[in-house]
C-alpha cells in the first residue's frame, strides 16, 4: 500500500468510527427508559386509599349495625319488638290461651237478695229446666196449638222462693220466676214440689195496657203474693210472699208495701222485683210506689185504675 493510500484508509476509517459512535449515542437515547412519573403515581395512589377508607367505613357502619337488628329480632330486654323471635328447633310454637266461653244456662238474676229462703241458682236453673220440659211434653190442646217457651239459657231468672201450699194446691214447694226479651217477651211462674213441675203460668207478649203509668204490676203475679180464694180469711202463716212487674228506665226506685211493712225492689234489666213474709191476714193487695232519680213520686197503684186494691 503506498502512502496515499494509507492515509485514505485512516480517514476513511477515522469517519467510519464517528459516524458509529454517533449513530450509538442515537441508539442510547432512544432505549433510555423514560423518567418515573412521580406525580400520577403519588395520585393514583391517594385515589386508592381513599376508596379503601371508604370501603372500610361502610364495611364498619355494617358491622355496627348488625347487633341492633339481631337484637330486635330476638326481642331484647328494654324495648318493644315488633318481630316475634324464633324458637329454637325442635320446640312447640305456644299456642296463645283462649278465654272460656261462658258457661250455657240462664242469666243470674242483678242481686243475691232475689234467691230466698237458701234456694240456690243451681236449684232454681233446675226448677226452671224441669218446668220448661214440662211444658215440652204436656198434651196440645184441642186445636193442637201450643207456645214453644225456648230453651232456659234463653232466660234470666229474676225470682226464686218458697211457695206455701192451700186448699187448693196442697204440699209446699218452689217458686221461680224467669223471663226472656228474645225472640218473644217471655215471663213463666213455675212452681216446683217434690223436685217435679206441678203448675206453670207463662205470658207471652207484653202486659202494656193503654194509659199505664212507668210501673206495671205483672198480671199474673198475683199467685205469688195470695193464697186461694178458698183459704180467705184462714191463710197459712207465715207466708212467703212476692211481687213481680215491669219498669220504664225513668223509674229509678220502686218500693212496695203489704201486711203493714214496706219493702224495696229490686231492678232487673226493666223488671222489678219485691218480697217479705207476711205473719198475719191481709185483705189488701200490695201498694206499689214508684220513684225517677230525683225522688219524686211517679206512680202508685192506689191511683191506677186497672190495678186490682183488694184480694179476691
Amino acid at each position: 500500500m503506498n502512502e496515499e493510500q494509507g492515509q485514505q484508509g485512516t480517514g476513511t476509517g477515522g469517519d467510519f468510527e464517528e459516524h458509529l459512535r454517533e449513530l450509538l449515542t442515537e441508539d442510547a437515547n432512544a432505549i433510555r427508559p423514560a423518567p418515573v412519573p412521580y406525580p400520577a403515581i403519588r395520585r393514583r395512589g391517594t385515589i386508592e386509599r381513599r376508596r379503601r377508607v371508604a370501603a372500610a367505613g361502610a364495611a364498619l357502619v355494617t358491622l355496627a349495625a348488625m347487633p341492633v337488628g339481631a337484637y330486635a329480632l330476638a326481642g331484647g330486654e328494654g324495648g318493644g319488638n315488633t318481630v316475634a323471635s324464633t324458637p329454637p328447633a325442635g320446640t312447640a310454637p305456644r299456642t296463645p290461651a283462649t278465654p272460656s266461653a261462658p258457661p250455657a244456662g240462664p242469666a243470674r238474676p242483678a242481686t243475691e237478695d232475689q234467691l230466698l229462703d237458701g234456694i240456690t241458682f243451681g236449684q232454681a236453673v233446675d226448677g226452671l229446666e224441669k218446668c220448661l220440659a214440662y211444658d215440652r211434653s204436656h198434651t196440645r190442646g184441642p186445636s193442637g196449638f201450643r207456645t214453644d217457651l225456648g230453651a232456659a239459657e234463653e232466660y234470666r231468672i229474676i225470682l226464686a222462693m218458697n211457695s206455701t201450699g192451700d186448699s187448693n194446691a196442697p204440699g209446699d214447694g218452689m217458686h221461680v220466676v224467669a223471663v226472656k226479651e228474645r225472640s218473644k217477651q217471655t215471663r213463666l211462674i213455675c212452681n216446683v214440689k217434690d223436685g217435679k213441675a206441678k203448675g206453670l203460668n207463662t205470658s207471652v207478649g207484653s202486659d202494656d195496657v193503654p194509659g199505664a203509668g212507668p210501673v206495671t204490676a205483672d198480671l199474673s203475679g198475683g199467685k205469688l203474693y195470695r193464697q186461694s180464694v178458698l183459704d180467705r180469711g184462714n191463710w197459712k202463716l207465715p207466708f212467703r210472699w212476692g211481687v213481680i212487674g215491669t219498669v220504664e228506665p225513668s223509674v229509678a226506685r220502686v218500693t212496695v208495701s203489704y201486711g203493714g211493712a214496706t219493702s224495696r225492689a229490686a231492678l232487673d234489666h226493666g223488671w222489678f222485683v219485691a218480697s217479705g213474709v207476711l205473719n198475719r191476714q191481709v185483705t189488701v193487695a200490695p201498694r206499689i210506689k214508684g220513684y225517677d232519680a230525683d225522688n219524686k213520686l211517679v206512680y202508685d197503684s192506689d191511683e191506677d185504675e186497672n190495678y186490682e186494691k183488694r184480694l179476691p
